[in-house]
């Protein structure tokens, strides 16, 4: 009997044993069976506790990374084909504003909805290197004649497309592509955005994180288990709870915003974009994007110059200018930007006349900014800081130089840098004849900037010239002005000043332009030292974000170097008056210009 007992509870532990080694067995099979056969790129559960921030934790099961073929730039033109949505639709015209910050040339078309699209190759080469759609819809949904077309200009030519997506109202909650293995979530509100390191459409943009909302509820993020796509942007989605999540994104914290094509599917590749470029990091992806799709041919490069002019050295009324503890912080500043900008240098633009006439603390700041003459740069700014157009004949203008560079002499302020800026660009153009003439005899000046060639708005159209022999360099705004002084004060508030630095208007200006002189005044640098503030926040951030290598040059080297990139611009656009009282701009050779006197 108890022998009966002890087989049968031995047998009960066996028929255990063997059940949890079948059950593990099977697990383990399983596992390695997925893992095994898991060619796609997908997001993993680790992923619902990952911290944005830490992108070497990016959740990809890929042993490789996916390459792109390499894009053929031989048989095109780098010309950009754009299909806005109309001439007035915002997006359309913030694609064309970056194309023409960029100096890019493009060819803008309405989106046909039905018929012909226009011609795409000329004796056998292309005319457009990319294609960029405000619509992409109106791309997925073209007539079938005219997509084949198109697809196949784009295999032949190796050209890409890029395309956005914005959602609205009437957005259902997912739409497959129609003909792509690719889904589309609409109307999500989403946070803290990722950049993927292992993208291989980054070129000025660096991996990192922007934690925070981002902006609207309308983004729109992809869906796809097919291998030629891969994320570039992701971000986490705002909703309290996974519930409210899409079923086919739930498990998922990272959602794909920003999706590259890599043309495995159809021989095609692409970028698409989930909202439209509001978002100051789909302004960074999208000039790479541009770079990548057209093969380098429609890129910058790397490097950046920027310039930081001070104006107004010396002027200013009382309680506004700078004391010793400002001019020691300016110092302190210039010696810190050195390590983020290659021989980063204040250029100081100085009017003599008004030299100790602020307090007591304010003059011992001019006595201090005189003793560390040579750490800084130096250009004359006009004596009495008057506008040269004021003054009718060339006599009268030298006197003024000439008391301002007597005043230089006696402080030690060096007078061959070569460079000069008129109080309120007054007199560079429209030309004033007796200022250009009186700067070369007065200063032997080769070189000034100005905002007002050939307009002063928009900032992107600003170009440099050559006139009688003074190269003429375009200047840009950085959001300081005479009476921006106080940080709490700033126009629109605080928090417009900190946007336009991180990815704003200031970063789009050093993004989009490979040079760049700022204008910047001494009371910037007193008060809360704004100025300051401005270009060590700038710089980190740049620094943070991009692969932009920043550089300061002389003046001098800088117009050279301006002139290398741009030598189409050396010759100036003439504003006349025809007999009907317009004005007409036109690109002359000669010498006599249209003065302000005039205007």
């Amino acid at each position: 009997m108890n022998l009966a007992i002890k087989l049968r509870r031995n047998l009960r532990r066996l028929v255990i044993l063997l059940a949890t080694f079948c059950m593990v067995s099977i697990l383990v099979s399983a596992y390695y069976l997925y893992a095994g056969s898991s060619q796609e790129l997908e997001l993993s559960d680790r992923a619902e506790e990952m911290d944005c921030g830490d992108l070497k934790l990016l959740p990809y099961r890929l042993a490789e990374m996916k390459t792109a073929k390499p894009i053929d730039t031989s048989r095109k033109e780098p010309v950009v084909l754009v299909f806005v949505e109309s001439q007035y639709s915002q997006l359309g015209q913030d694609i064309i504003a970056i194309l023409e910050s960029n100096q890019f040339q493009y060819h803008s078309e309405i989106a046909p909805g039905k018929g012909d699209i226009p011609p795409l190759t000329h004796k056998g080469r292309g005319r457009y290197a990319l294609i960029i759609y405000e619509n992409m819809m109106k791309y997925i949904n073209m007539d079938s004649w005219n997509r084949d077309l198109l697809d196949k200009y784009c295999v032949e030519y190796s050209v890409g497309i890029i395309g956005f997506h914005k959602a609205n109202e009437n957005s259902p909650p997912v739409v497959k592509l129609k003909g792509f293995p690719l889904y589309l979530h609409n109307n999500l509100g989403l946070k803290d955005c990722c950049v993927n390191p292992r993208s291989p459409l980054l070129y000025i943009t660096k991996a990192e994180a922007d934690r925070g909302p981002l902006p609207g509820d309308d983004w729109t993020v992809f869906h796809s288990n097919h291998s030629t796509y891969e994320p570039v942007l992701l971000a986490k989605s705002r909703q309290t709870t996974e519930g409210n999540a899409p079923p086919a994104l739930s498990g998922q914290s990272l959602h794909i915003t920003v999706v590259q094509d890599l043309g495995l599917h159809d021989g095609i590749q692409r970028v698409l974009f989930g909202h439209n470029l509001n978002y100051w990091l789909h302004r960074l992806i999208f000039v790479d994007a541009i770079s990548f799709l057209s093969g380098k041919k429609l890129s910058l490069s790397l490097e950046r110059y920027i310039l930081v002019d001070i104006d107004d050295i010396f002027v200013g009324k009382e309680g506004t200018r700078m004391n010793v503890h400002d001019v020691k912080a300016l110092l302190d500043t210039q010696n810190l930007l050195r390590s983020q900008i290659t021989n980063f240098t204040f250029n100081l633009g100085f009017s003599g006349k008004f030299y100790h006439t602020g307090t007591e603390e304010e003059d011992a700041g001019d006595d201090l900014l005189l003793k560390y003459v040579e750490e800084f740069w130096w250009f004359p700014h006009m004596w009495s800081h008057m506008q040269p157009h004021l003054f009718h004949n060339e006599s009268s203008l030298l006197e003024q130089m000439i008391l301002n560079k007597e005043f230089a002499l006696e402080h030690g302020i060096p007078t061959d840098m070569g460079y000069a800026v008129a109080p309120h660009h007054s007199g560079v153009y429209p030309v004033h004849m007796q200022l250009y003439e009186a700067w070369k005899k007065a200063w032997g000046i080769r070189v000034t900037s100005t905002e007002e060639y050939p307009h002063l708005k928009p900032a992107r159209y600003r170009k440099g010239f050559i006139h009688s022999n003074i190269m003429v360099l375009p200047r840009q705004t950085c959001g300081l002005f005479t009476h921006t002084i106080f940080y709490k004060e700033y126009p629109g508030g605080p928090k417009e000043l900190d946007k336009s630095i991180k990815g704003g208007e200031l970063f789009l200006t050093v993004l989009l332009n490979p040079i760049s002189i700022f204008m910047t005044h001494l009371s910037n640098y007193g008060n809360d030292r704004l100025g300051l503030y401005t270009f060590v926040n700038l710089a980190n951030f740049v620094q943070c974000w991009t692969n932009l290598r920043l550089h300061t040059l002389p003046p001098l080297q800088l117009a050279h170097k301006y002139f290398q990139l741009f030598p189409d611009q050396r010759h100036p656009l003439w504003q006349v008056r025809n007999v009907y009282g317009d004005n007409e701009s036109h690109r002359v050779h000669g010498r006599q210009g249209w003065t302000r006197a005039h205007r």
